[in-house]
Formats: C-alpha cells, sequence, structure tokens
C-alpha cells in the first residue's frame, strides 16, 4: 500500500500500558482505547454518516505482552481492499496494552470507515445518523 493513502497512518507514539482486564470482552474496551490514543488525528468525531464507506471485521490475538501474534481479518470489503490492508497494518504497528494474563487475549473488533480514511471502532462507536 502506497504511504500517500489516505488510509495509510503510523501511530503516535505512546508509553505501553497494562490491562487489568481479566477477560476478552474487558480487553477489546482497553485495546480500543489505545487505538484512539493512537489514531488520535484519524478518529471520526461524533456520530457517523448514514453510509459508511467501510466496514473490516477483525480478529487478533495478542500475546502477554501486548503484540498482537494473529490479526485475522473475518471480513472486509471488497470494493476497497486497501482500507483491509490499513485496518491490518495499524492494528500491527498500535501499542497495544500488555496483558495481566500471560497467555493474552483473542477480541474481535469491528472497524468502521468513512471515505475520507476516518473511523470508530464498534466498541467504542458514538453511533450513526
Amino acid at each position: 500500500m502506497a504511504a500517500g493513502s489516505i488510509y495509510f497512518s503510523e501511530p503516535l507514539p505512546a508509553m505501553q500500558k497494562v490491562s487489568a482486564a481479566a477477560d476478552s470482552r474487558a480487553y477489546r474496551l482497553d485495546a480500543a482505547r489505545s487505538i484512539y490514543e493512537a489514531y488520535a488525528p484519524r478518529i471520526y468525531k461524533g456520530r457517523l454518516p448514514p453510509l459508511i464507506h467501510a466496514v473490516v471485521v477483525v480478529e487478533t490475538t495478542v500475546d502477554g505482552s501486548g503484540r498482537p501474534r494473529d490479526v485475522h481479518v473475518v471480513r472486509g470489503p471488497s470494493h476497497a481492499p486497501d482500507v483491509t490492508e490499513a485496518v491490518v497494518q495499524m492494528i500491527r504497528r498500535v501499542s497495544l496494552p500488555a496483558t495481566a494474563n500471560a497467555a493474552g487475549f483473542k477480541f474481535t473488533e469491528i472497524w468502521l470507515v468513512t471515505k475520507d480514511g476516518r473511523f470508530q471502532l464498534d466498541a467504542l462507536t458514538e453511533g450513526q445518523n
């Protein structure tokens, strides 16, 4: 993917946090907050428009240190494969929280992406108009 793509973005530097999550559901929220912090300029503020450009469903497995070990696309938009690739790369580059669980966690997140490349995650979405 070209670095000039509106869907490509490097994360902002951040100190790695430690999640106190006891299960995948709670860790998903901590991971979403870390993604929002890392990609703050890319977050769509407010309620999403009625038509979303792309929806990407990703299952991510992280180890105890928070490193993504497996990023599996469950569903991606056939009309926008560049969006799917950008989401996968953003997940691989972000610093997710370490876990209290040495084995890590597996969680599923839904990325809601607008035409201009901004996004919300289902875990933290502000809804849709």
